[in-house]
């Protein structure tokens, strides 16, 4: 179905990616919404991903312009926000895609304090502070939708645990969100994602394992209940789109597993 997101603005943080040989969430999320008619600001800390994601928008003939910006500086929000009425007077779709892990996590006993500070601002006061800076605009048109990236391991795991914690954090973030602004037509929803074949994920545990990234696909693919592989940044694109678009106008307050039935399977 083309056109799902006709004439709306929309902004995604962390539209730039992890480089590798497969696409990242936010670069997917980004070029799908514009495929379905959105005009989308590209915002990510590294300027140079930013502005690759936007090209490739616009060379398929899509609208995109980047944006560089750090959301855990309070500055940036409330500035995107000045940038997106400046160009389409309203702000109608925000896709919260940043998140961070390792260096240093680990259980309890052994997450490092530095590691636990980190990946809490980025994770979970950065998603705040740009909720935040949208709130007002979104209220005042009576009308927008927020869509955060969230993880199975925000109810599952035990070796990361600032992660962890931080994920439960987005999702109740969410909620919160949710039933604050309903009154004002404000939808708040997450997509909790299970094992994803993403550079971030497959180079990143590759890196820091020494292992062959191929090894690191299978065992992660062994582990999904649904045909025994991980899924791919368009099954969380494809989700996010779901819950940002018109198709999903009475639904908020969710935080909707993309886990291939991960999260089902409890012991």
């Amino acid at each position: 179905m083309a056109g799902r997101l006709g004439g709306k603005s929309v902004i995604v943080m962390g539209a730039g990616q992890t480089p590798g040989e497969t696409i990242g969430n936010g670069r997917a999320i980004s070029m799908l919404f514009a495929r379905e008619g959105a005009e989308v600001i590209c915002v990510d800390r590294d300027g140079d991903r930013a502005a690759e994601t936007a090209e490739m928008i616009e060379a398929e003939g899509g609208k995109a312009w980047s944006y560089t910006g750090d959301w855990t500086k309070a500055i940036t929000g409330p500035a995107l926000v000045e940038a997106a009425k400046a160009r389409w007077g309203r702000l109608d779709i925000l896709v919260n895609n940043i998140g961070i892990g390792g260096g240093g996590d680990g259980p309890a006993h052994r997450l490092e304090e530095a590691a636990f500070d980190r990946i809490m601002t980025v994770n979970v006061k950065g998603m705040w502070l740009t909720i935040k800076a949208v709130l007002p605009l979104m209220r005042e048109q009576g009308a927008g939708a927020i869509v955060n990236i969230s993880s199975l391991a925000g109810i599952a795991g035990g070796n990361q645990v600032a992660y962890e914690m931080s994920k439960a954090a987005v999702n109740r973030l969410t909620t919160s969100v949710a039933q604050a602004n309903a009154g004002k037509g404000v939808r708040c929803n997450a997509v909790a994602m299970g094992l994803m074949d993403t550079p971030m994920a497959v180079a990143g545990i590759s890196a820091a394992t020494g292992q062959d990234p191929e090894a690191v696909r299978a065992a992660r693919g062994a582990r999904v209940p649904l045909g025994g592989k991980m899924g791919d940044a368009w099954d969380t694109a494809q989700a996010a789109l779901f819950l940002a678009s018109d198709e999903a106008r009475f639904i908020t307050g969710v935080v909707l597993p993309v886990d291939g039935g991960m999260s089902s399977r409890i012991g």
